[in-house]
């Protein structure tokens, strides 16, 4: 637990000890002030106690209640580092986009490099927001009227085990369906009239392709009033084993251009662990028969899924690699509240038996080298990093990265560093207006159960009119 002087930083400063395994058993006292341009804290952790002084301008209130925030978790950082003996990869850094801050720094100097260096972050990965920055050149535009299109499909023919979506297995959702399309098409005739310039329209899950044809081809009409400037438009099919070339043939016929073949892994023995109904020879099929329909395609992989080989992730980077998708998208295991890895915490003893309550997480060594070969081999085939976002509880405190060979998708960039607004239809779907002028952002969101979603469709309808209104 934390306690500080400043109440308001607690919740910041555990987001730090979050950082570090074993950390929060422990418990800590940050003596936060500040004066000037000074800013002082003091770390105590049990008998130990540490002492940073740093120094930063600031023009106005909230700019120095923003260095008071950043000073107070560096020090903490830079405190756990010393006591656990190691650096992170991304150093004091906490929030979810670090290319936000690395443009936010930019339009006060020529570089950000030397802010990175200052909150501890790897030369590898200050690096590794250059390129992002370099690569969303041409499609990082912060416009007022800007707007992206997502549609929520939550449903999936199992649910694997580091899941915390709200998806469930659809034998088990299947009975709301007719009711769940009936309301996505409210919701997507409501939003006509707040759809400025469209950039993108983005359907995800969930597995879109567990749909029926029928159902896939009724929401793919729904959206087709909508856009009209011919923009990006991606489904993300999902699972291979939900494939058909009827399917396709649907995407193709509505203008879709984009598809992503989620195969998470090229090992049988890791599909089948995280719950997968479908072999490494699926996810290849499914590649072969969308060859001929010419979309962009990304295929995600996972770094750390639980008791795999870094030879066994390796093989499925170079598999990837081998497939030559346009977009590839490396993800670091992540496992929130409600994935069942996680609540169920199950882990192989040496004797093959299943016990409860340890959980099996791959050492950050290996998770470590894992991102190294994927960020080298993926460089050597011509990939570029285009965008990054980062999570709590990611594994060895990583990030996911979407890499571009051709043909960067303009709605992963506009969502991550968030400078379009998104309207987003459907369950657990978060609507998005940006205030470009004041700063800020105001967020909509939708239920996540079913029933509690179409129950609140009309609602839900009516606070994004009246978001679109202020």
């Amino acid at each position: 637990m934390v306690k500080c002087t400043l109440p308001w930083l607690e919740p910041e400063l555990m987001d730090v000890v979050r950082l570090f395994d074993g950390a929060d058993g422990l418990d800590f006292f940050v003596e936060s002030s500040f004066g000037g341009t000074q800013f002082d804290n003091r770390v105590r952790i049990g008998e130990r106690e540490f002492a940073f002084r740093d120094v930063g301008a600031f023009s106005t209130p909230l700019e120095q209640k923003s260095l008071v925030k950043r000073y107070a978790k560096l020090s903490l950082y830079r405190a756990l580092s010393e006591l656990f003996g190691k650096d992170l990869p991304w150093g004091s850094l906490t929030g979810i986009r670090p290319t936000r801050l690395a443009y936010q720094q930019l339009e006060k100097t020529e570089e950000f490099a030397s802010l990175f260096r200052e909150l501890r972050v790897s030369k590898e990965n200050t690096d590794l927001v250059g390129r992002v920055l370099a690569a969303q050149r041409g499609i990082y535009e912060k416009r007022e009227g800007n707007v992206d299109l997502f549609v929520s499909l939550p449903f999936c023919p199992t649910k694997c085990v580091y899941c915390s979506f709200i998806t469930a297995p659809i034998g088990q959702t299947r009975q709301y369906m007719p009711a769940y399309l009936s309301a996505l098409g409210r919701e997507l005739s409501a939003a006509a009239p707040l759809i400025g310039n469209l950039r993108s329209v983005y359907i995800g899950g969930g597995t879109p392709f567990a749909l029926e044809a029928g159902e896939l081809r009724d929401v793919l009409k729904m959206i087709a009033p909508l856009r009209k400037n011919g923009c990006e438009f991606t489904v993300e099919a999902g699972r291979p084993d939900t494939f058909t070339e009827e399917k396709l043939q649907l995407c193709r016929d509505f203008g879709v251009t984009r598809i992503c073949i989620n195969a998470q892994s090229f090992s049988d023995r890791t599909l089948e662990a995280i719950g997968r109904k479908h072999t490494a020879a699926d996810v290849l099929a499914a590649f072969e028969m969308a060859a001929p329909y010419g979309f962009e395609v990304n295929c995600d992989l996972i770094a750390g899924l639980t008791g795999e080989s870094l030879e066994e992730f390796r093989s499925s980077i170079d598999t990837a690699v081998s497939l030559a998708p346009e977009n590839i998208t490396v993800h670091t295991l992540c496992l929130k509240k409600g994935a069942k890895l996680k609540e169920e915490r199950l882990v192989r003893t040496e004797a093959g038996a299943a016990q409860r309550n340890v959980l099996e997480v791959l050492p950050d060594g290996v998770i470590s080298d894992m991102i190294a070969y994927s960020r080298e081999a993926l460089t050597q085939a011509g990939y570029e990093p285009y965008y990054l976002y980062r999570q709590k509880y990611m594994a060895g405190a990583h990030e996911n990265v979407g890499w571009t060979r051709a043909g960067a998708c303009v709605y992963n960039v506009d969502v991550m560093e968030e400078i379009s607004d998104n309207l987003a239809v459907g369950a657990n779907a978060v609507t998005k207006k940006l205030y470009l002028r004041e700063g800020r952002i105001e967020r909509c969101g939708s239920p996540k159960d079913l029933p509690t979603y179409l129950e609140k469709v009309d609602k839900i309808i009516e606070e994004k009119r009246k978001l679109w209104e202020r």
